[in-house]
């Protein structure tokens, strides 16, 4: 616990001595704000007797240079922070707790909840700023600038909406992300190893890549489109989770004796609260209250509903009989595929990437476990990064304009934007197998490994780990 006790007292001393610069510098800046006002007002007021129709064209050349707020894209972004936040709080929680056994869904719904506090605090701390505030020449990584939101202002804008409204909706996607690598090792790791490797995951691992994609960096200025998350979100998780899934071991009683899912009505009902959130997860990325938002938003719907039936049917064919946990596990395929693209195709595109994510991410469940025997417990590398890679590759074509409503690429350049977008996926996949290859074997050494131990595995997370029942029958 070391390691986590010292980031906290870093990210503390880092607020306190930061505010105290603030609270020195607070009345010179202000000040010299009201200064450059009355100057600005002097500058741009036209003068006595002057012509009426110049002054009203240089009050027109001010306005358009000026930031203004739009209160209803304004509205918009505020929403689908909450949506977002939604799709975590309490969507991810139950979708997972829902999936494991009784005596550890308390431990699940821990984790989701401890990453998501986690997460914000060190989103404030570095990761807003190294993730989204670069500066020029900068190709790999933000700067510091934006270190604990030492610049922030009330009436900071980016765009047309204030500048804490953005950093509240990014923040919402560096929480779920990590939170979505819970589901490949539940019912077996220390609480402890939780939380030390989704912080230093966050920052070593989502902020990079979400600088080089959003941030303006270097996959940025190859083109990459990646509308929501496919690569930010869904590939880094999915490669990651794949990771530690392997290097974690497997469960006990993998793969013959495990049981089911001990409650699917949680199951549903987690995964209805995320597909009503990913409305702000993808509508949210147009930053506007318009079009693209309204496009994104039916797209999503339609895949997510596309993708539920396809897998729902491949389930019934091979088993014989179609069911709730199948249909709503097709339905979160469908979503994470659809991501990447929700901006570029139309409502045709959209049910070939639905049907596509529910035929081959149900195969690729099985090719995770059975195939190369790792113990993927909640099948977040199948669902979560096959989808989010297969809908970022497949946007290179299916965006293309006059291409079953395709919203623009141009066709002559979709085989180079396909280039573009498998090495997108390949970046982001590398660096999540080394970095969470190295977190894990640097941070295990100091807590006695990342595993419990069989006792506390047999006995389940919620007693063990946390000392609580998730049911109490009284």
């Amino acid at each position: 616990m070391k390691p986590f006790i010292t980031l906290f007292a870093f990210i503390l001393l880092g607020s306190l001595s930061l505010q105290g610069q603030n609270n020195q510098t607070s009345e010179p800046e202000a000040e010299t704000q009201a200064e450059v006002s009355k100057q600005e007002e002097s500058s741009t007021s036209p003068a006595i007797g002057s012509d009426n129709e110049e002054a009203a064209n240089t009050a027109e050349v001010v306005e358009e240079e000026v930031a203004e707020l739009d209160s209803g894209n304004t509205a918009w972004m505020i929403t689908a922070t909450a949506l977002v936040l939604f799709m975590t709080l309490p969507g991810l929680a139950l979708f997972y707790g829902g999936l494991v056994q009784s005596k550890n869904v308390l431990s699940v719904l821990m984790h989701c909840f401890a990453i998501a506090c986690l997460a914000s605090i060190i989103w404030f701390a570095v990761g807003y700023s190294l993730a989204l505030t670069g500066g020029s020449g900068k190709a790999w990584i933000g700067g510091k600038d934006a270190f604990f939101l030492q610049h922030l202002s009330i009436d900071n804008l980016n765009g047309d909406h204030p500048e804490t409204v953005w950093i509240m909706f990014q923040m919402t996607f560096a929480i779920i992300t990590p939170g979505l690598i819970v589901g490949a090792f539940v019912e077996r790791i220390k609480f402890s190893a939780v939380l030390i490797f989704s912080g230093l995951w966050l920052v070593l691992v989502y902020c990079p890549v979400c600088y080089w994609v959003w941030g303006g960096g270097w996959l940025a200025e190859k083109g990459v489109i990646d509308f929501a998350g496919g690569i930010v979100v869904h590939a880094t998780a999915g490669a990651s989770a794949l990771t530690l899934a392997y290097m974690l071991g497997r469960r006990q009683g993998f793969p013959r004796s495990l049981k089911p899912p001990h409650n699917p009505g949680m199951v549903m009902t987690g995964a209805a609260m995320l597909w009503v959130g990913w409305f702000g997860f993808n509508g949210g990325s147009a930053a506007a209250a318009d079009t693209s938002a309204g496009m994104a938003m039916l797209v999503t719907h339609l895949s997510a509903a596309t993708a539920s039936l396809v897998w729902m049917l491949v389930e019934w064919r091979k088993t014989g009989k179609p069911g709730l946990v199948g249909i709503v596990t097709g339905t979160i395929a469908g979503l994470a595929t659809i991501t990447p693209a929700s901006g570029s195709v139309g409502p045709m595109g959209a049910i070939v990437i639905g049907a596509s994510a529910g035929f081959v991410c149900y195969y690729a469940c099985s090719i995770v476990k059975e195939a190369m025997g790792i113990d993927d417990s909640l099948d977040v590398a199948a669902v979560h990064g096959v989808g989010g890679i297969l809908g970022t590759l497949m946007v290179a074509f299916l965006g293309v304009e006059g291409t079953l409503g395709g919203l623009g690429i141009n066709a002559e350049t979709a085989g180079e934007q396909f280039v573009v977008q498998a090495q997108g996926c390949l970046a982001a996949i590398a660096l999540s197998i080394v970095a969470t290859y190295l977190i894990v074997k640097i941070m295990s050494p100091f807590i006695g490994g990342i595993r419990v131990s069989e006792d506390d595995e047999t006995k389940g997370l919620d007693q063990s780990a946390h000392g609580e029942n998730g049911y109490s029958l009284n």
